[in-house]
């Protein structure tokens, strides 16, 4: 590997460290939410304003994203968004209140921002023949992010009573503060990469442009790579956010915006986000005890750290295009299985279902003697079920008991197609739409509306993304697990079909070389 190559790997692998971070976070609150829940009395609405908050924190600094990008540059703002993220998990792990909690995960949508950013840095220090393995290096931090979490997640509650310092009501703090460690590591490692050399250029910091060009690009290609960067901003010297919109929105750029906005909806509507998120709440609905659907939220990341793997090592050999379409056959495939799964489940509670439900809550703090009055009760569904123990318990007591309930009194259920269609959403997500999405945004914005272009898909991407997890428990709660996954598959279905008509191939061509080919004259 030449140094311009290891300089490459190192840098992009810096700026997608807030991908880990990311990760991290998906995948603690997942773990801590019972608990939270449980200590704060929330209800279905403030479980997913839990998590819906982070969304509205990116949303906010993603209005303003491209311009900070614009004026002081991708570095600056990573650096920015760092620490930020820090403040976050002081704040959430020390939160005393749900409203405490609630600004410290508002102000975490910064790190959710730093998606958009790293794939921006990358697409511009990354040769175009490696462009996408090096974006979607992204989603293999997340990845990475998630798995750590479910493995430790997991052994915090097998051991939970085995460990003096922790309990039901501090356990969820310790989750959430081990982010610390990895926020202070990726702030000091931002310190040491360079400025995207194509904003040095636009910003005429030739010199400085040069010096970062050295590190990335080998000598003889470095004066055609100045030229065609500079031909690219076709000689305007205005680069402030409203020039940028005007010709973002301008009718030339109606390929590029419609494949970004089509795109960023798929993404984030088809549900990966809330699946990660309620990772334990979806298993406990298949009749999994807790211990167990944590494990499998173990199994998950396993799943989802292979399949983004092998989406680094394919991309550029299929190709953005079959990789996107061929990711979206199985989405849809995977949540008509699980909907297939659902839809005949009802639930009977007997006096030997409570005697299995008191075993497993015998350390928890829940009078089940509320349940006397439900015995020999059938519920027709999942939203009659939880209407009944939404009415039964308290606050505190719902999240410590739904999952207890819904695991022995639940039948008819289809678990294998249900965990079929879990297991092949995560992997095809995170083979194709997950990454790629990602590399294309990072491809077929021009130079000239970069910053703002980018910003703007990932609002859109945020928008969907918001909209699912925040509604997630109390879409489960109020249309039925299989109803909520029958909407994810045709959601996918819509964008299969009109990613078919619109989506190009991108490998292997110069961010400048996709100008020429997407803007319209």
């Amino acid at each position: 590997m030449t140094s311009t190559s290891s300089n490459v790997t190192k840098y992009s692998l810096i700026a997608a460290f807030g991908g880990l971070v990311f990760g991290l976070d998906l995948l603690n609150i997942s773990g801590a939410m019972r608990f939270i829940s449980a200590l704060f009395g929330l209800d279905d609405a403030q479980q997913g304003r839990i998590i819906g908050s982070t969304f509205y924190g990116v949303m906010v600094i993603l209005f303003f994203a491209g311009t900070l990008c614009e004026s002081f540059g991708r570095k600056k703002v990573l650096l920015g968004i760092a620490l930020a993220y820090t403040i976050s998990t002081l704040l959430s792990a020390f939160a005393v209140s749900y409203e405490m909690l609630l600004v410290g995960r508002f102000i975490g949508g910064a790190a959710f921002a730093s998606i958009m950013v790293s794939a921006m840095y990358i697409g511009e220090v990354a040769p175009a023949d490696q462009r996408g393995k090096f974006v979607s290096v992204n989603q293999l931090m997340i990845a990475i992010g998630i798995f750590l979490t479910s493995v430790i997640n997991y052994f915090l509650l097998q051991y939970l009573a085995d460990i003096s310092f922790l309990s039901n009501e501090n356990v969820w703090r310790y989750m959430l503060g081990s982010e610390l460690i990895a926020n202070i590591v990726w702030v000091t490692l931002l310190l040491n990469i360079p400025e995207s050399p194509r904003w040095l250029l636009k910003k005429g910091r030739d010199e400085e442009a040069r010096k970062a060009i050295e590190k990335i690009i080998p000598a003889d290609e470095i004066e055609t790579f100045i030229s065609d960067v500079k031909e690219s901003f076709h000689h305007e010297t205005k680069s402030d956010t409203l020039t940028q919109l005007k010709n973002l929105f301008h009718k030339r750029m109606f390929l590029i915006l419609a494949i970004a906005i089509v795109y960023a909806v798929v993404q984030g509507g088809t549900g990966m986000n809330a699946i990660m998120s309620f990772a334990p709440m979806v298993f406990e609905q298949v009749g999994m005890s807790t211990a167990d659907s944590f494990m499998q939220t173990v199994i998950l990341a396993v799943v989802n750290l292979t399949a983004v793997i092998i989406a680094v090592f394919t991309v550029e050999k299929l190709g953005r295009r079959k990789l996107t379409l061929g990711g979206l056959v199985l989405v849809v495939i995977a949540h008509t299985s699980v909907w297939y799964g659902f839809k005949d489940t009802t639930y009977i509670l007997d006096a030997p279902a409570l005697a299995n439900i008191q075993e497993q809550l015998k350390n928890e703090p829940v009078d089940l003697n509320k349940l006397q009055t439900l015995i020999g009760k059938t519920y027709e569904s999942d939203i009659e079920l939880k209407s009944a123990l939404n009415e039964t318990f308290t606050k505190q007591e719902l999240p410590l008991a739904s999952g207890a309930v819904i695991n022995e009194t639940i039948q008819g259920i289809k678990p294998i197609a249900v965990l079929f269609g879990i297991l092949t959403f995560i992997a095809a997500f995170n083979l194709s739409i997950g990454p790629i999405m990602w590399v294309i945004f990072s491809e077929i914005f021009p130079n000239n509306v970069r910053s703002i272009g980018l910003a703007f898909a990932a609002l859109i991407q945020t928008i969907a993304s918001w909209s699912v997890s925040e509604l997630f428990p109390w879409s489960l709660n109020n249309y039925g697990a299989a109803n909520v996954f029958l909407m994810y598959a045709f959601i996918g279905l819509g964008g299969l079909i009109i990613m078919f008509i619109i989506l190009p191939e991108t490998k292997g061509k110069s961010i400048e070389a996709l100008e020429k080919d997407l803007v319209r004259s």
